[in-house]
Formats: structure tokens, C-alpha cells, sequence
């Protein structure tokens, strides 16, 4: 497939993104809305630097580098496009007005044209693996310098562009800086076709991960506030359908030994808040919903986490953490976050988005890998009976975040010569 039959395919296809986007909005309603973003036709004003973070993940972790160039650039202005409304949620609570933001269009070439001559920028950031072909090529003519930033690339992903090579390499080609996050990953752009000239590999950003004194003091005062200062709790974060079962069999598992544990269970998108705490109330635990702002009572056993911007101050006020997204066939998404906290993590063996993270992670004994909700609740009452063990796994997670820091400071410098 080269880049011709692969736009013609999207025309082909475009009345089905209309119906995507009906289907997202039913189930959603963040996804009614600014549907002209998404073909290209909003009034946009021309801008220097164009940076794309796609969803909620990748958003977090650009901010800090968005902000280092913005201190150190004022005189840029900058476009930041999400592809999904919890990423552009995060993107106006961290910059306001002083950002213009909006979706960034399908990779429907009219739309791209459009969108690129409107905006009309001189360099381009694209967050981790969010390529789009036309996207990138359309830049390319224009002269655009392109950089891929904290860019991964699992060998599931690395084979799907192997098998593409008319559509994938010119793509690939075009792209004048890589900051990769690991060496193994470096190999895979370079077997691709890319020049290793412009690959470097810089470490995840995600280890730059910033927690303030005031998150720490947050998370111990919610604790505080709920009087669970000495009961197991424990966050079940960014799970997915298909993962809530789990999680409420393991903690069923846990209650029949301790009946005054503590879940909070947080689905990854904000269109399963209600459906995650109908099946909690189907099954028979006591609930609260944090949305609700009714306070945790001593019986409480499940605590549904609907809100946004808190599941950093949940792991914090917890004892210790499963990671979704990983019980499912899914790839995972962050497990630095708990680590961060001073939390031990579980993730699931679906991992492969964050491979190099979570082996690092588990061969430093910071994290372990369970198949099954009884293996999550076996190894969760393990360090509930042991808080020895537990402290010793979550100083190894926190020594791995610290130990891995200054991915922020690489990626910056390349981004500085990238505008320069």
C-alpha cells in the first residue's frame, strides 16, 4: 500500500467517521461537540510550533516539555492538538489561553492541507507513535521540520510497518529528529529505513513525571479524611470493560481477610464511569462515587474513581496499585505513575506498550505481573501481610523513577535545535 490508495481508502471510508464520531457521542458526551476540528474546518490562526500529544497519557507527559519551551521561547507561539477530549481536557487546564488548541483533523489529505495552511507552522512535534502518513507528508512539502518525541515502537508495531514499507518508510523518512525512548527501539526505526543520524535515544519522559510536595500532602490528607488511615487500601487505575470483574472478584478475596479494605477502581475513560459503578453495585459492595462528594463511611468497600486529574493523588492515598489495560488485549498504559507515588505496582501480561518500563520496574522488584484475578488478590494479600515487603517494593519503583530521570532535559535540547 502506498500513500495514494491509502487516502483513497479513507475517502472511500469518511462517511464512517461521521458515524464513529455519532457512536463516540452516544456513549460519551464529551464527543458532541466540535465536530469541525475534525475535518479541518475551525478558524485557526498561523503558529510557530505545532505539537500533537493524541490522548490523556501522552498529553501529561509532553506538558512539562510544552512548558520548559515555552520559558525558554516566549516569543513562540504554539498550537497544541489531542486527538481525544480527555487529552484536551489536560492540555487546557495546564495552559489556558496561552496555547491555541484544538483536534487535530483525520488524515483525510484535504483536511490535513487545510489545517497545515492555516496553522502554517515552521516545526512540528509529534508525541510517542501518533503518525499519520499524510499528515506527515503534507508537513514535509511544506517545509516543516518534523520530530517524533518520547517516541516508542513495540515489535508488534515495528512488524505492522514492516509489512507496509511504501506507505511506512517515506513516512518514516521524513521525519528529521527521533527522540527514542530506549536502544531496542532505536534499532527498530533504523531497520525501517531511518537514517541513525536522526535517531537518539533520549529515556521516557514519563520518568520526568513531576509530583509536587502539595500532591503528596493531598493524597494523606483524603486518606486522613476518609479515617482509613490504617486500612488496606488499593487503586485499581485506567482499567477497561472486560477488566472490572476482575478487580471486584480480587477484592472480594481481600475483604473476606481484611472486611474494612478500601477499593477504588478508576476506569481509563470517562464514558464507563457509570457502567464501572452499576457492575460494583450489581455485585453487592457498599459504593460511593467520588463525583457524588458523599463521604467515605467506614463501610464503604468500593470507592468508584469519576473524576479527572485525581488518580495520582488515589495511588498516593493508597497502599498499592493494579494498572489496566493489561488483563485485556489493550498494550497497558502507565505503570511509572504509582511508582512515583511510593506505590507497589501489579500490571497484567498485556503490557507491551510499556515494556522497557515495566521490566525495569520488575526486575528491580518495584512491580509484578499477574494473569488472573486470583493471582492479583494473592499477591495483594501478600503485602498487606507483609508491610515489610511492601515498603521494600515501593522504594524499588521509587529508585527506578529517580535513577531514570533527565529524559526531560535530552528531549528538550532536540527540540531546541529542531526550532532553531
Amino acid at each position: 500500500m502506498n500513500r495514494f490508495l491509502y487516502s483513497t481508502i479513507l475517502y472511500l471510508l469518511s462517511p464512517l467517521l461521521i458515524v464513529y464520531l455519532a457512536f463516540r457521542a452516544i456513549k460519551s458526551p464529551d464527543y458532541r461537540g466540535r465536530w469541525g476540528e475534525r475535518f479541518g474546518l475551525t478558524q485557526l490562526k498561523s503558529t510557530d510550533l505545532l505539537i500533537h500529544s493524541v490522548s490523556m497519557g501522552e498529553t501529561l507527559a509532553a506538558i512539562p516539555l510544552i512548558r520548559l519551551i515555552m520559558q525558554s521561547h516566549p516569543e513562540l507561539s504554539i498550537t497544541v492538538t489531542t486527538t481525544s477530549p480527555t487529552g484536551s481536557a489536560q492540555v487546557r487546564k495546564a495552559f489556558g489561553d496561552s496555547v491555541q488548541h484544538c483536534y487535530l483533523p483525520f488524515d483525510l489529505p484535504w483536511c490535513v492541507r487545510r489545517f497545515l495552511r492555516q496553522v502554517s507552522p515552521k516545526s512540528c512535534i509529534i508525541m510517542e507513535t501518533e503518525l499519520w502518513p499524510n499528515l506527515v507528508a503534507v508537513a514535509a512539502k511544506r517545509g516543516v521540520r518534523l520530530m517524533l518525541a518520547n517516541a516508542r515502537l513495540s515489535a508488534k508495531s515495528a512488524a505492522q510497518y514492516a509489512k507496509r514499507p511504501k506507505l511506512s518508510r517515506p513516512m518514516l523518512q521524513r521525519l528529521d529528529v527521533i527522540a527514542v525512548q530506549t536502544q531496542v527501539e532505536a534499532q527498530r526505526f533504523i531497520e525501517l529505513g531511518v537514517s541513525p543520524d536522526r535517531v537518539t535515544v533520549c529515556g521516557s519522559l514519563k520518568f520526568d513525571l513531576s509530583i509536587t510536595p502539595e500532591r503528596l500532602a493531598s493524597a494523606k490528607q483524603l486518606r486522613q479524611a476518609w479515617g482509613r488511615e490504617t486500612s488496606p487500601i488499593w487503586v485499581a487505575g485506567s482499567v477497561h470493560p472486560g477488566e472490572f470483574d476482575a478487580m471486584l472478584t480480587a477484592h472480594r478475596q481481600l475483604l473476606a481477610r481484611w472486611p474494612d479494605a478500601l477499593l477504588i477502581i478508576a476506569p481509563r475513560h470517562p464514558e464507563q464511569f457509570s457502567a464501572v459503578a452499576e457492575v460494583v453495585a450489581s455485585q453487592g459492595f457498599e459504593l460511593i462515587r467520588r463525583s457524588s462528594n458523599l463521604p467515605v463511611t467506614a463501610t464503604t468497600q468500593v470507592l468508584v474513581g469519576d473524576t479527572m486529574g485525581e488518580l495520582l493523588t488515589f495511588y498516593g492515598a493508597a497502599d498499592q496499585a493494579f494498572v489496566g489495560g493489561t488483563l485485556i488485549n489493550n498494550g497497558g498504559h502507565n505503570p511509572l505513575e504509582p511508582a512515583a507515588m511510593g506505590v507497589p505496582v501489579m500490571v497484567g501480561p498485556n503490557h507491551w506498550d510499556f515494556a522497557q518500563i515495566t521490566q525495569m520496574l520488575a526486575d528491580a522488584g518495584g512491580l509484578r505481573v499477574v494473569a488472573s484475578a486470583d493471582e492479583l488478590a494473592a499477591n495483594l494479600i501478600a503485602y498487606f501481610a507483609k508491610p515489610e515487603l511492601r515498603q521494600l517494593a515501593a522504594s524499588a519503583g521509587l529508585a527506578v523513577v529517580e535513577a531514570n530521570r533527565g529524559a526531560l532535559q535530552r528531549q528538550f535540547l532536540l527540540a531546541q535545535s529542531l526550532i532553531n
